[in-house]
């Protein structure tokens, strides 16, 4: 494939970044991990789960004992097929729970997973310190400029369509082309916008089919040319699930398989609903490097 940079070589460089969220600093000269946090009843894998104060603030613990080094808390699903809700509604769900996480682990790096910029807006100001868009900016035309004045890292995923249409029948030219374009564009506003910390997510599983996800897998270390760290959300989802013939409950080997791949083509941050095993994935493709 061709890809339109050509001063830089992909397959050399050693991915060294680190992030300035809202007075943390987080070093990413190593991976490191994103231990999930959804607040929704409706979520793909574990909707419902962690609704409640007690077995939220107990699940982060246990994410945090297993070596996470964020915790992204996320209030609206964007599973194919997702209900929507209301910004109020996702208030509602979100600021609560940033509020406790940010209350009783202090030290503890947080994202909000939102593409409403008031929802961002409201979410740093309550705790967090990084703002997650599935949606690239594409369903609020003020985040951009939102993110810039709140100085936070901004995670700009890739995503076709929307999550009620993402998965009928998603068409590229040449999807690792197309997506690393349209990701180039974005960083281009992004920086204009004045936004410093940018990490960009190719968006596996949000309007692309088992096959381009397994596209962009094999060409992943092309998007390190973009210059930002990279992030990947494969835990569990269906480019698994649907190939293997299984269940998202029963994806947890083939969640680490297609973990290590990743971080040997220099991905940044594993974002997973499994820390414990992520950290060792971490741990041992680190020790190739020895």
């Amino acid at each position: 494939m061709t890809i339109p940079v050509t001063n830089l070589n992909a397959s050399s460089r050693e991915p060294s970044f680190s992030l300035r969220c809202h007075g943390k600093l987080l070093d990413l000269t190593a991976p490191v991990v994103m231990g999930i946090l959804n607040v929704t009843p409706d979520s793909f894998y574990d909707g419902g789960k962690f609704t409640e104060e007690s077995i939220m603030k107990a699940h982060v613990e246990q994410m945090l004992l297993m070596g996470a080094k964020i915790i992204d808390i996320g209030a609206v699903s964007s599973r194919p097929g997702a209900t929507e809700i209301d910004g109020k509604e996702e208030l509602n769900r979100l600021i609560p729970a940033i509020q406790l996480i940010s209350q009783h682990f202090p030290n503890t790096i947080l994202s909000a997973d939102t593409f409403r910029a008031e929802v961002a807006k409201q979410a740093i100001l309550n705790g967090a310190h990084i703002i997650n868009d599935i949606t690239g900016g594409d369903f609020d035309d003020t985040m951009f400029e939102t993110v810039a004045a709140l100085k936070v890292p901004y995670i700009l995923m890739h995503m076709q369509g929307n999550p009620q249409t993402m998965q009928k029948e998603p068409l590229y030219e040449n999807v690792v082309i197309d997506v690393f374009k349209s990701l180039q564009k974005r960083i281009v506003k992004l920086r204009k916008a004045g936004v410093i910390d940018i990490i960009i997510d190719p968006g596996f599983g949000f309007g692309k089919t088992v096959t381009q996800n397994f596209q962009l897998l094999n060409n992943l270390e092309h998007f390190l040319l973009l210059d930002c760290p990279i992030m990947v959300g494969l835990s569990r989802k269906s480019m698994i699930n649907k190939l293997l013939e299984i269940k998202a409950i029963d994806a947890l080997n083939g969640t680490s398989i297609l973990n290590t791949i990743a971080l040997q083509k220099g991905i940044s941050i594993l974002r997973v609903h499994d820390v414990k095993e992520a950290v060792e994935a971490i741990r041992l493709v680190h020790a190739l490097k020895l």
